[in-house]
Formats: structure tokens, C-alpha cells, sequence
């Protein structure tokens, strides 16, 4: 069963949703971020990156950025710029993006579910990023980027995300990227049962987006555990049991390739390049009319200024949860053999392009560095599932989800104890 909880959630003071909301820390470099809040200095991207805070070439590690994140969101919290809800509430949380509506419910998810595997991954996290993260969280005594949860969907929860939508939201803003932001308050006793006793029922839930996130907040929870159990006043109900999330379900969401730019292979032509693919795909060559895969099985390559569209031979093709991803066939058949790309967390070779970019920007890249490019067919929401019901992990870089979850909206408050 699934322990997902209504919480005391912080939130910004009415108005102030679009100055403060921001994108996750990690979609800017340093630079983009000093940027960012240069030309908007509520964003919560401040706290998020507080190194800005301090003059170019300060370390984002060094414990007074940490210490800067902390002062400053609690000094939020205090002047009123965040504001608490004064009873544990559910929320609802939809993004619209091109026309397309993404809606899901903001709660607390225990992290004793992340730990059992009722909570379940698909990706390997980087100790790097997991340690910034933890001291970020563990200074500023609260999460503040969501983790992007996904649930097989429930007749029950889609009827009440709809009556809960058919009200006036509390706020209403458009973000970066002209995206839709709409939230509503869940307090009414009953639909916070409804909503409690549907996760109770469920037995499996997955990360889409955040491991990283997810990893840290649960490695605080289980630092600030083992404090309290050594000073015997652990109940298992403190707050640092929980982790901030939003859990969407299944047919609310839509997955976007990854695409790859690949340097070619020393002293091997393209003619050679082409040769060698056509081991394991059929190649179609369509002039400069970009190809973007419209099934599984199917890529597109630009090489030398040329699109073809590739198909996978039959021998190729695998019916098991990992070795059938697009991805794998592509790193398996292509990128390993070919370009000599063994590992791709690690080879400076290959580089990744989300396809909210679009095909464009794939051929721009290719042509400045001198690349070949691949184009993918998404990964599917089931082939997600599958792969961590397996308890397997997808290759690196095998989903992009759009539009991103944004941070500072919803806080949840880790320190003893919430009203």
C-alpha cells in the first residue's frame, strides 16, 4: 500500500506565483542562472542556486551557499512571502503546454516506499548530484522541488481531479515557455479520504522525473530518523518521513524523445558509417526532409547534411523490457559497434538533445559540430512501467518529460512541526 499524505504545504503569497515559481535548479548552467536572477530577482531559482548570491567564480558547494538558501527561504517564510496552510491539505496541480492539460495531485509520499520498492525507479542516480541536493534540503530544512511520480490511473481519482477542476483555481499563471500554471486547494474531508484510501490501494508507484531529488530527500529523512531514534523521540509521523511529490496518472502524460549527436568515428567515411548501420536497420534516404519516427522501431538519422529514415531488422528485435527499448536497440546496434560509444553516462562522444527542441536544433548542432544525429520514437509510459516492475533500469537518457514541474510553488516544511 501506498502511504501518500496530505500535507501543511507553504505556498507563495497570492500574486507572487509567477514571480517566484521557477524551472528546477539543474536545467541551468551557472551562467543562465546568475541570468535568470539578474532579470527576476523573486525567482526561487535565488534559493534553488544561491550562489548567485555571490560574486561569479563562487563554488555552488562551499556551506555558505548552502547556509544563503537556508537564511533566505526562511526569511520567506517569515516575512509572508510564503504562506502555510493551517491544515494538512491535498492539491491539484495542472500545466497546459501546446494545448495539451497534464494534471496531477501534490502530496507527501513516505520515503519507507521509496525503500521497500513500493516507489519504484528506472534510472541509477550520480553521487554528486545526490550530495548537493542532501545539503541543500538538509540546510534549508525543507524540500522544495517536487518529485514527478506516476500511478496506473483510477477511474475514482480522474472523476475527482475533474470536479476539482471545474472550480476556480487559487492561482492562475503562465511561466517560461507560455505554460499554463493552475493550482487548487484539497481540503474538504471527504475528498482528502478519497484521495488517501486510492493510494491505499495501490501497491506500486514510479518515479517519471527526479530521482536525484527523490534520492536526497529520502537520505535526510533517514539521517534525521536515525537522529531522533538515538535520542528516543522517534514516532515515525515527523515530517522528514515524507517527500514532497506529484503524482500524475498515466493518461495525463506524454513523453518526448531523446535524441543523440554522435562525433564520428575516426577515419571512417560516412558512405562506411551508413554501410555498417545497414547491418541491422534498413535505411531510406529522404534528401533534406527531416524524419521524425512515427513507431517503435523506426529512427531518424542526418548525416552529412542528408535525412534517412531507418527501420530495425527483425533479428534485432527483443521482447524484453530493456533490451526492446528504442534506446537500447539504438546504443546495442548502432552506437556501440559503430561509433564505438561503450558508455554513454561517460563518453564525451556522444551528447543528448531533448526533443522539445525539435528536429531543428538536432540539425543545427550536427552540422556546427560536425556530428551525425539521431532522432527517436518516445519511450512509452508503458515501457517505463514495465522496466521498473522488472526491477530494471533504462539506459541513460531514455525520457524527457515536458513541461517540467516547477519549484518554490509548493514547499513542504521538514523541521518539527507543522501546524
Amino acid at each position: 500500500m501506498a502511504d501518500i499524505r496530505p500535507f501543511c504545504g507553504y505556498r507563495p503569497k497570492r500574486g507572487w506565483e509567477a514571480r517566484i515559481a521557477a524551472l528546477p535548479y539543474d536545467v541551468y548552467s551557472g551562467v543562465e542562472a546568475r541570468e535568470e536572477v539578474t532579470r527576476q530577482p523573486d525567482s526561487f531559482l535565488a534559493i534553488d542556486r544561491a550562489e548567485t548570491q555571490f560574486p561569479e567564480g563562487t563554488s555552488p558547494y562551499e556551506d555558505r551557499v548552502y547556509e544563503k538558501a537556508a537564511a533566505m527561504l526562511r526569511g520567506k517564510m517569515a516575512d509572508g512571502t510564503f504562506v502555510q496552510d493551517s491544515a494538512p491539505c491535498y492539491y491539484l496541480y495542472a500545466q497546459t503546454m501546446n494545448g495539451r492539460t497534464q494534471t496531477g495531485i501534490v502530496a507527501c509520499a513516505s520515503i519507507d516506499d521509496y525503500l521497500d520498492q513500493t516507489i519504484k525507479k528506472h534510472e541509477n542516480t550520480r553521487a554528486d548530484k545526490e550530495a548537493d541536493r542532501i545539503r541543500h534540503i538538509d540546510a534549508c530544512g525543507a524540500q522544495t522541488g517536487p518529485i514527478f511520480l506516476a500511478y496506473r490511473s483510477l477511474p475514482q481519482l480522474d472523476g475527482l481531479m475533474r470536479e476539482v477542476s471545474a472550480a476556480e483555481p487559487v492561482c492562475d499563471f503562465l511561466s517560461e515557455g507560455e505554460i499554463r500554471n493552475r493550482v487548487w486547494v484539497i481540503d474538504s474531508p471527504e475528498r482528502i479520504r478519497i484521495i488517501r484510501s486510492a493510494f491505499d490501494g495501490m501497491d506500486r508507484l514510479y518515479i517519471a522525473d527526479g530521482h536525484h531529488r527523490c534520492a536526497s530527500a529520502v537520505k535526510v529523512g533517514l539521517k534525521r530518523r536515525e537522529a531522533a531514534q538515538a535520542a528516543g523521540t522517534y514516532t515515525g509521523e515527523e515530517e522528514f518521513n515524507f517527500f514532497l511529490a506529484v503524482l500524475f496518472p498515466e493518461n495525463q502524460l506524454d513523453i518526448l524523445p531523446y535524441n543523440r549527436l554522435v562525433s564520428m568515428p575516426e577515419g571512417m567515411s560516412s558512405a562506411e558509417v551508413l554501410r555498417r548501420i545497414e547491418e541491422s536497420f534498413t535505411a531510406e534516404s529522404c534528401g533534406k526532409e527531416a524524419v521524425s519516427p512515427g513507431r517503435k522501431g523506426t529512427f531518424g538519422l542526418y548525416l552529412d547534411q542528408c535525412w534517412y529514415r531507418l527501420t530495425a531488422k527483425e533479428a534485432i528485435l527483443s521482447a524484453d523490457p530493456v533490451d526492446g527499448l528504442d534506446v537500447s536497440l539504438l546504443q546495442n546496434y548502432v552506437l556501440r559497434p559503430v561509433f564505438g560509444i561503450e558508455d554513454p553516462r561517460t563518453d564525451e562522444r556522444i551528447a543528448f538533445v531533448g526533443g522539445i527542441r525539435g528536429l531543428e536544433e538536432l540539425e543545427r548542432r550536427a552540422d556546427a559540430e560536425n556530428r551525425a544525429a539521431f532522432s527517436l520514437y518516445p519511450t512509452s509510459i508503458g515501457e517505463l512501467f514495465a522496466v521498473a516492475d522488472a526491477g530494471r533500469l533504462m539506459p541513460p537518457k531514455s525520457t524527457w518529460f515536458e513541461p517540467k514541474l516547477l519549484s518554490g510553488l509548493f514547499i513542504h516544511d521538514i523541521e518539527e512541526k507543522q501546524p
